[in-house]
């Protein structure tokens, strides 16, 4: 059951990946055939889907199965499957590991990405390339399970670049379009820089464990924790560095401050790869890793004090560009970010389990954003402009009650799944009485009162008002098919009652949840926020309720009641506005430090180095030196006798006297 998990979606993306092909090979074979298959659906692709969407949802199913045996029940599993890498005294062996950790992620990986793969049907039904699209799904959602079931760090970095592939290909699917295939390629160098720091991260553990492998690593962290490295003439603690660099591999996938850019441009992709990638694949990846490693996390103090600023300060960096943005899917791309950085911080303060968490939480109310955000833009003709929409809400009424439903989960509404992992981090982050818990904590304040706002004025803007679409668009807004809103209204029921259900596992309360996690979290004596988070002063617990009441009343302020008000304050305050509207200029930023730069740099080492020195000196060079010589020599071959006399008695003059010379 357990190896079937991981291995029926890469079964399924294989056997579309065939299909793919075939029907690549038939296209090529018979162009005037694949003009029919754009005014339908044919056998293959209809086969791609069945075969994707089961191979998924069956891995749902058993995900829901070992979550009970393994969770619930405390049978933690590990298989083996074979010797990977053997090498001297390195070993690493591929095995699959099942403790209460990789379950709760299975649950939230295989469930939404079901979700996306059943959506994606109605989605894509007018794209040429399902069975493409199909593949790319599935591989996804198996990095990510091999990413999730690791047992050693190489095995983990696998579904590491694993994910970083499969989003390469799904960012850039509609290759045509040059914006996407530059976000493709944004995605995957940024991601490059934090996996180099990833890489140096494992060679580091490495070097002081001795070995890769999880259990080995976790027993002997306590250990470790006092060894130096000396750099530059001074100790550092070895276990602050190698925790370090992996946590910069987490701030490349989890688009945490400085590596974020990749995120907001992924949104060229199809809407359902948006919900995918941001809900519960490649950005939950870093925060699942800090969670997995905490036992060694624990005891590199500076590390935990430098992910948990960052955390806050994209928390609020992020909401305070969603604040501005107009185009549907990246308010909600900078919301996922902003909310990544609370799980960051929930780590940062060892409140692992909270972290993990907002994360399962996240997973369902941002999966139903996007995917609610798809079919308003399938609804409005392909338009992802809020400032042409509006008006719509009882045109379709089934998507805009279940994005309201999201809209209340991810603010916080008491009850709601938000409300429940959100208070928790916020009150972690105050009971963790230390200065960067303490910037946390005010950090989240603040980003919970812009949540709220940017989240009702998507809302508002979206369905409410006079309609601002041309009467073309406006004559063909419906409702989404049927295989487009039930995963809809699936994904609603967790964001309604996934934190109400789950709450005392991972916090609510204390003993639970020691038992639940059964030692897949470490959390030292030292480290109490999310046991004192129970104790923390009345206004603590009530100001995420106020900031969040008060996002939205400026909301309602500002779209309802004085619609003018937002152009005012832009006009008013225009460089602020035109700061956050351009993403605070890290963009531009990176442009001008690395990007032209760089060209520079490779124009140089192309004109100078290739094309003067190599190529001049090499190839070229001997070439037009052999070219100049035959053309001198050619010059003597004039045809006039007297020229070949006077050369040849030359040539006799020459002999003998050198005939001479050589006999006296």
């Amino acid at each position: 059951m357990y190896a079937l998990i991981v291995f029926l979606p890469l079964i399924a993306a294989i056997i579309a990946g065939l299909i793919t092909l075939s029907g690549a090979m038939k296209t090529a074979n018979a162009p005037a055939a694949h003009d029919d298959h754009h005014h339908g659906i044919s056998t293959s692709d209809r086969l791609s889907q069945l075969v994707t969407v089961a191979g998924v949802v069956t891995a749902a199913a058993l995900s829901v199965a070992a979550f009970i045996d393994v969770a619930l029940n405390g049978n933690p599993v590990t298989l083996d499957l074979f010797t990977w890498i053997s090498s001297g005294d390195f070993t690493a062996n591929w095995s699959l590991r099942f403790d209460t950790l990789t379950c709760v992620m299975l649950i939230v990986v295989t469930g939404v990405s079901s979700m996306v793969h059943i959506y994606s049907i109605g989605y894509m039904s007018h794209d040429p390339d399902k069975p493409r699209f199909m593949a790319y799904l599935s591989l996804f959602t198996f990095a990510m399970l091999m990413l999730v079931t690791a047992d050693n760090l190489i095995q983990l970095f696998f579904g590491w670049e694993g994910v970083g592939l499969a989003s390469y290909l799904l960012i850039g699917f509609w290759y045509s379009k040059p914006s996407a295939s530059a976000a493709a390629i944004k995605a995957f160098l940024v991601n490059r820089v934090g996996d180099f720091g990833f890489a140096l991260g494992i060679f580091a553990v490495y070097v002081l464990f001795g070995t890769v492998q999880f259990d080995t690593i976790f027993a002997n962290a306590e250990e470790v924790s006092g060894a130096t490295l000396v750099f530059l003439g001074h100790d550092f603690s070895a276990l602050n560095i190698a925790t370090f660099l992996l946590f910069i591999g987490a701030m490349g996938k989890s688009a945490q401050l400085g590596l974020h850019t990749w995120l907001p441009d992924a949104m060229e992709g199809p809407t359902p790869v948006s919900a995918l990638i941001h809900a519960a694949t490649m950005v939950t990846a870093g925060v699942f890793m800090v969670a997995r490693l905490s036992p060694i996390f624990e005891y590199a103090e500076t590390t935990l004090a430098i992910v948990t600023v960052v955390g806050a300060t994209t928390a609020f960096f992020a909401a305070t560009i969603g604040c501005v943005q107009n185009d549907i899917k990246r308010v909600i791309a900078y919301s996922t970010c902003s909310q990544l950085g609370y799980m960051f911080f929930a780590c940062g303060v060892s409140a692992y389990s909270a972290g993990v968490f907002h994360l399962m939480t996240h997973g369902f109310f941002k999966a139903l954003l996007f995917l609610s955000a798809g079919s308003v833009i399938h609804a409005m003709s392909d338009e992802q402009d809020m400032r042409k929409m509006g008006g719509i809400a009882k045109m379709v009424p089934l998507t805009f009650g279940v994005m309201v439903i999201g809209t209340l989960a991810i603010t916080g509404v008491p009850g709601l799944a938000g409300y429940y992992s959100k208070d928790m981090i916020i009150e972690s982050a105050f009971a963790a009485h230390t200065g960067v818990g303490t910037y946390a904590f005010w950090m989240g304040i603040i980003a919970a009162f812009m949540t709220s706002f940017y989240s009702w004025r998507l809302i508002f803007m979206t369905f409410f008002g006079a309609p601002r679409a041309d009467e073309r668009t406006m004559a063909h807004v419906h409702e989404s098919p049927a295989v487009m809103t039930v995963p809809l209204l699936i994904l609603a029921v967790g964001a309604v009652f996934a934190g109400w259900f789950a709450v005392n596992w991972f916090g609510g309360n204390y003993e639970e949840m020691l038992s639940f996690w059964n030692g897949a979290i470490f959390v030292s004596e030292n480290h109490q926020a999310l046991e004192h988070s129970h104790h923390v002063p009345e206004w603590v617990k009530m100001a995420p309720f106020v900031a969040m009441m008060l996002g939205l009343a400026l909301a309602v302020l500002m779209y309802r009641l004085v619609p003018s008000l937002p152009r005012t304050l832009a006009n008013t305050f225009n460089g602020i506005y035109r700061f956050l509207l351009n993403k605070w200029y890290f963009d531009e930023l990176y442009n001008a430090i690395f990007v032209k730069p760089a060209f520079a740099l490779g124009r140089g080492f192309w004109k100078a180095g290739d094309g003067a020195l190599i190529d001049g000196v090499g190839p070229d060079g001997v070439a037009a030196a052999c070219r100049n010589i035959a053309r001198r020599v050619s010059a003597l071959q004039s045809g006039f006798v007297y020229h070949y006399a006077f050369a040849m008695l030359i040539g006799i003059a020459a002999l003998v006297s050198y005939t001479i010379w050589k006999m006296g």
